[in-house]
């Protein structure tokens, strides 16, 4: 018997902060006075979370 109330996977504190890392950059790719360098920094950046994140 399979006790329903536990879940199959544990979303982690690190996971969560992550995420919220992840979402301050994409926040910050949107401000409209970066230079083309930082937009590309950030956009590797994302990347290379996204990948870590299986996203």
């Amino acid at each position: 018997m399979t006790d329903s109330t536990v879940p199959s996977y544990v979303y982690t504190c690190t996971e969560y902060r992550q995420e919220m890392i992840l979402l301050a950059l994409r926040r910050k790719l949107l401000l409209p006075d970066l230079s083309e360098e930082e937009r590309r920094q950030l956009a590797e950046e994302i990347t290379r979370m996204e990948r870590e994140l299986g996203m």
